[in-house]
């Protein structure tokens, strides 16, 4: 969710092991996960970056591994890090040195002359989604702003997923895109970030439930440690989930950690994962499939 985290990475002792997968169990999906390189020579960071802002200075798919394999993580989705804004080479390379482990987030330039053969070349490569991230106050004009109706018409005629990293305030806005372009698969990151003032308003919550009318739309339970009283073992967020779990079902929710970020400090990967497969016990077997892997699957992967 933010690049302002702490430097130090545990290692794969810090998280508790579990039985490999198997064809039986083919593991769980992390919808979420940002990898970088410090090899800023061949993959330099955009403009206004620098390599300090890179905390920690490398999270490439070895350092993953070493959290999500004993957890019982075998598949991933990478999300294009802001270090390297539309210069995707980094993430499409991972994909192509991982073939069947990863899938991708791209991020696009809405303004690009050639946006509709960009997005196909993307999407070619492993990319089933498009990041937006919107500045304060430019989600309003989305629906008047034809660079992103083509992002939006682009992601339909393709069939991947609109990917949006919003604020509660941006919901209104999304909702109204929802409602414009009807099929037009969505999933919206983190709770669109409800909770990451340390409280859980009811009114964003009711505000992110109503999308729920429109059947393409799915949410990214995730970030824990950076929503309610970020702390593990973030019991607190349950109630949450429970809400969204009514008004979506649970097949239209996704697990993801958000690593390295959750992998910083108090937080661990083992406990991010812990709160679906452990401890929301108003989740049946079949619920905690379908957010640890079955609906990622669907989105990303399928």
């Amino acid at each position: 969710m933010t690049a302002a985290a702490s430097q130090v990475l545990p290692t794969a002792s810090a998280e508790e092991p579990e039985a490999a997968p198997s064809e039986a169990d083919p593991g769980w999906i992390d919808a979420h996960v940002h990898v970088w390189t410090p090899d800023t020579n061949r993959y330099p960071l955009a403009a206004g970056f620098e390599a300090d802002d890179m905390r920690p200075r490398r999270f490439t798919p070895e350092d993953l591994f070493a959290h999500c394999r004993p957890a019982g993580v075998t598949r991933i989705v990478l999300i294009q890090m802001s270090f390297y804004r539309s210069d995707n080479r980094y993430m499409l390379d991972v994909i192509a040195a991982h073939p069947g482990t990863f899938s991708g987030v791209a991020i696009v330039d809405p303004q690009s002359s050639d946006l509709v053969s960009r997005i196909e070349r993307l999407v070619a490569k492993g990319v089933r989604g498009l990041r937006i991230h919107p500045r304060e106050g430019e989600a309003a004009r989305w629906t008047r702003d034809d660079a992103m109706k083509a992002v939006w018409r682009a992601a339909g005629d393709q069939g991947i997923a609109i990917c949006p990293l919003i604020n509660p305030s941006d919901l209104p806005h999304v909702d109204a895109m929802c409602g414009n372009f009807p099929g037009v698969r969505v999933v919206v990151d983190h709770f669109a970030r409800i909770g990451i003032d340390g409280e859980i308003d009811q009114q964003n919550l009711d505000a992110l439930c109503r999308l729920a009318r429109f059947p393409d739309v799915y949410v990214k339970t995730s970030a824990f440690y950076a929503l309610g009283k970020k702390r593990p073992p973030y019991t607190d967020l349950l109630p949450m989930i429970r809400r969204l779990v009514g008004s979506f079902g649970a097949e239209r929710l996704m697990w993801a950690s958000d690593c390295p970020f959750q992998v910083q400090g108090e937080h661990r990967y083992a406990d991010s994962i812990a709160l679906i497969r452990d401890r929301a016990e108003f989740l049946s077997e079949s619920d905690k499939r379908a957010i640890l892997r079955g609906t990622a699957d669907k989105v990303f992967f399928s």
